[in-house]
């Protein structure tokens, strides 16, 4: 079948930039998706996007629609004449020219016949149309005096197959070959070839259309521009994104700022440059950060120092408004600010931002106590850890939270220690993001996630779907990695309970075993990641262990385990013995080594002994399945020279028991019998 080049193009007024590789995700996704609708098929399809434009090119799509072959089921051939003369008709054939097969043990009529496909010229507009419509856009834009919206109003539209435009009007554009370069130039290019819109862009506009070769492009240039200065640069990459999501045509360069603003707090300084002015902050050799800074420009300037010189101007006042934060912060202690907290809402039913803070001082104490970390300094840390949501450093940039907190305690006179757990308590705040560094912080960490969790789950606002609006499953991942990467033993069902009693009235204190499931649940997805067989995760599952920690190391020990070559028949047997006991009483069963009569059964017994008092003592579940797996030749044995099911009831039931002993020594770890599914 014939194959065309294709090339859609939707020109607009600037996109939104942390939005702009979503959009054009989605409109490539939803495109392949009308085609495959359609039946029609193509070789590869690709996405371009800049901030004025989202376009789909396609390699080798199909001409026409595949032909089909249409079938139409009709009555029974026992059916009165009138409903198969009716059903006939309906198809615009006769009786005779229907088909009969049989179908569930009846016979009934069929009418087939051969579709011829559509060309695909014809079936674009609405394709287009539909895809572009099924965007997902929380807020539409309608523009002039039009019905259509989308999220920026839309100037253009090119729509061509190999050298030919494909007449349409969607968004009250019509479809032609003329694209544009760059708005301060507007330029009109008229485009030859659907297959060479990249080239002709690059050559033509100078304007790189592929986002990826874009970002690398902006990526290197920022590199450069930090080596010409010789320093470093920090280049964070959801703000090389964002760049990329800003400039047609980007030309990196540096600018500079007073070194007296290097004495307010670093972060604030970054926050500054990288949230307001997307700028990437630079430093020397040894991490110190440096009164210089890389812009990247959407213009080729003959005069470059102009941008420069504008640039300078611009970060100037905003780093003035870090400095006058700054101090002005300082001159109150966060404990002055607590009575403060008590008038901000932390939300409806859970009380203030103060109450939050008591509980998480509370809940910081009780934790450490467990543990064996410091309670003085854990409950102070959690109890000053919301007050630097008060300063006005943290009301410009709300990122800093936590940060500024430990700047503030340090000019406090608070101990360091107070000041790193205050600094990382909200650590990990995103996937790949560190645990906090030290045990106050690792504590008043699990104490705000935790009083988070327990109060918006309590409240009735648990995560549904896909939705989550409180990230409650970052915030339980987060506390569960702590519990794991830190090593803390913390009995998790009881810890919610704790939680829970602190709450007010309106929080329902019954449901700590649905959030220890939610929890959980969260490992799932971690495990994932860690490449660990699903069936071993819902193995320790099966066995409810109280801690995260615990439930971890069995985790460990059982996937090892898997590994082994003998596993396979172990598991076999362990699925065999739950299947025996399945409709087995365990009141009925006694277990008398006397009578006991088969050497197998009697050496098997004899391990069992030897092995359970080893286990009591062997807190390594890596230890104790090499253990179990020395039964192996001793269970097959057993298996292969005795009747579980004896008739006489006495030697029954003792070994039913026998084998109840060693589905217990298994279960002291896991349920290996979910290995076999």
């Amino acid at each position: 079948m014939k194959t065309h080049d294709f090339l859609l193009e939707l020109g607009t007024e600037e996109l939104p930039p942390k939005l702009l590789l979503k959009l054009s995700n989605s409109l490539k996704d939803n495109l392949s998706l009308e085609f495959e609708k359609l039946n029609i098929g193509l070789d590869t399809i690709k996405a371009f996007a800049t901030p004025r434009r989202l376009a789909i090119s396609i390699i080798a799509l199909q001409s026409k629609q595949k032909d089909q072959i249409i079938e139409k089921k009709g009555p029974s051939t026992q059916s009165p004449e009138m409903a198969i003369n009716g059903f006939a008709k309906s198809c615009g054939v006769d009786v005779t020219d229907l088909e009969k097969k049989e179908l569930g043990g009846k016979e009934y009529f069929f009418y087939s016949k051969e579709e011829s496909g559509q060309l695909i010229s014809d079936l674009l507009p609405q394709a287009i149309e539909k895809s572009i419509k099924n965007i997902p856009i929380i807020r539409a834009m309608r523009w002039g005096s039009t019905d259509y919206s989308f999220v920026r109003p839309v100037h253009w539209l090119v729509l061509m197959l190999d050298k030919n435009v494909v007449p349409a009007k969607i968004m009250g554009l019509e479809s032609g070959r003329a694209t544009r370069g760059l708005r301060f130039k507007e330029s009109s290019i008229d485009l030859s070839h659907a297959k060479d819109y990249e080239q002709i862009m690059s050559d033509n506009a100078e304007i790189l259309v592929d986002f990826s070769k874009r970002k690398e492009l902006i990526r290197d240039q920022v590199l450069s521009v930090a080596q010409k200065n010789d320093a470093e640069v920090v280049i964070d990459e959801s703000l090389l994104d964002e760049v990329c999501a800003l400039v047609e045509y980007p030309r990196a360069f540096s600018g500079g700022f007073d070194k007296k603003f290097l004495d307010i707090p670093q972060e604030a300084i970054i926050s500054a440059m990288k949230l307001h002015q997307k700028y990437f902050h630079l430093v020397d050799s040894k991490g110190k950060l440096l009164p210089l800074f890389i812009s990247v420009a959407n213009i080729e300037s003959t005069n470059l120092q102009v941008i420069v010189d504008g640039n300078e101007r611009v970060i100037h006042p905003r780093l003035a408004d870090s400095e006058f934060f700054w101090s002005q912060d300082k001159a109150k202690r966060l404990e002055e600010r607590l009575p403060d907290l008590d008038g901000v809402m932390f939300m409806k039913s859970l009380g203030s931002m103060g109450q939050k803070a008591k509980r998480i001082e509370s809940l910081s104490s009780y934790i450490a106590n467990l543990v064996g970390f410091d309670k003085k300094i854990s409950a102070r840390a959690g109890l000053l850890s919301k007050s630097d949501l008060l300063s006005e450093m943290v009301g410009e940039f709300a990122d800093l939270q936590g940060i500024m907190g430990g700047y503030y305690a340090l000019n406090d006179g608070e101990s360091k220690a107070v000041s790193l757990a205050i600094r990382e308590h909200y650590q990990p705040r995103f996937s790949g993001d560190k645990v906090p560094s030290t045990r106050e912080g690792l504590v008043v960490a699990i104490a705000d996630k935790l009083d988070t969790i327990t109060g918006i789950y309590g409240i009735g606002q648990a995560p549904t779907g896909s939705k989550d609006p409180y990230a409650l499953r970052r915030l339980a991942l987060g506390l569960l990695r702590i519990l794991l990467e830190a090593k803390i033993e913390l009995n998790l069902k009881s810890l919610i309970d704790y939680s829970l009693n602190l709450h007010l009235k309106e929080v329902d204190k019954g449901c700590g075993d649905a959030i220890y499931s939610f929890m959980m649940d969260r490992l799932k997805a971690y495990y994932k990641d860690a490449n660990i067989d699903r069936n071993v995760y819902e193995a320790v599952l099966a066995v409810s262990p109280d801690s995260p920690l615990d439930f971890h190391l069995r985790v460990e020990a059982l996937s090892e385990f898997t590994q082994s070559e003998d596993s396979k028949s172990l598991i076999e047997s362990n699925k065999r013995i739950a299947n025996i006991l399945k409709d087995s009483n365990e009141k009925n069963e006694k277990l008398n080594p006397k009578i006991l009569i088969d050497d197998s059964e009697v050496k098997l017994f004899n391990a069992t002994v030897s092995l359970s008092k080893q286990l009591s003592e062997i807190k390594d579940y890596k230890e104790v399945m090499k253990s179990l797996i020395d039964l192996k030749d001793l269970i097959d044995s057993f298996f292969d020279n005795v009747m579980v099911n004896a008739d006489d009831e006495k030697l029954k039931s003792s070994r039913l028991a026998l084998i109840r002993r060693i589905r217990v020594l298994f279960l002291s770890v896991a349920d290996i019998s979910y290995l076999s599914s």
